[in-house]
């Protein structure tokens, strides 16, 4: 039977920004451990997708900040696979605190991808695992896609060689990373002054060792930033954050 991840968390120091609050990075990264686990439990995690020389690429994400959780709060996060549209496999994430209150909502949309030939799987070796799902919405409509303005100019706001640190087993730069280069090449001047609302990704094409990525900033309305990082002529991620 199909069931959801819960698990409890205490924010460390190590997951905060300059005001003590949750760096949206950090919740990047426990919920993808938190789908991690949901999908290893439920048997179309890592090991089995391995198994047919495929994974998990995680492809759009929608976070909506409710509240920022603090260095040493209690929190819980809950995951659960709810089902397939066209490619796209969806799971959803929610964190409250002790009294239940709504810290955090996302959707999510992830693909499978063939490591050898690098192309899209339609139908996954664990599809009949993935047929069950639960009808349950944290945020309904799945993660838009995200288009970077026509009319307003892009300013390349840094370049950044991929190193050691950015990468992850699958052989190319982690997801989480793109949100780490967006926040900061959105600058100081926004990020610790104002708490993020809502941040939507679009991972357009993986970034592999040895890469330069160069990262633009358009800022499209008060407070409304779109980052695109490109490798040369190519898209690799955009993000849309409102702060």
């Amino acid at each position: 039977m199909l069931q959801k991840y819960s698990g409890g968390y205490r924010i460390p120091s190590s997951d905060t920004d300059i005001n003590s609050t949750l760096r949206p990075s950090a919740f990047l990264n426990l919920a993808q451990e938190a789908a991690n686990i949901n999908a290893q439990d439920m048997g179309f995690g890592y090991d089995e997708l391995r198994e047919a020389n495929t994974a998990w690429i995680l492809s759009r994400v929608h976070v909506i900040f409710h509240k920022l959780p603090k260095w040493r709060d209690q929190i819980n996060i809950q995951s659960w696979h709810k089902g397939q549209k066209s490619l796209f496999y969806l799971r959803d994430f929610i964190v409250t605190n002790p009294e239940g209150e709504k810290l955090i909502s996302s959707t999510t949309s992830w693909l499978v991808l063939n490591l050898e030939t690098r192309r899209l799987v339609r139908n996954s070796a664990v599809a009949d695992k993935l047929a069950e799902s639960i009808n349950e919405d944290v945020i309904e409509e799945m993660a838009p896609k995200v288009q970077a303005p026509k009319d307003v100019e892009p300013v390349l706001a840094m370049e950044h060689k991929v190193v050691y640190s950015d990468l992850d087993v699958n052989q190319h730069v982690n997801n989480v990373m793109y949100t780490v280069w967006a926040m900061d090449a959105v600058g100081l001047e926004v990020t610790t002054q104002k708490p993020l609302k809502e941040l939507k990704i679009n991972f357009n094409n993986e970034i592999k060792p040895g890469d330069t990525v160069q990262i633009y900033k358009y800022e499209v309305a008060p407070d409304v930033f779109i980052i695109e990082g490109k490798v040369g002529d190519t898209s690799s991620f955009i993000e849309e954050l409102t702060f």
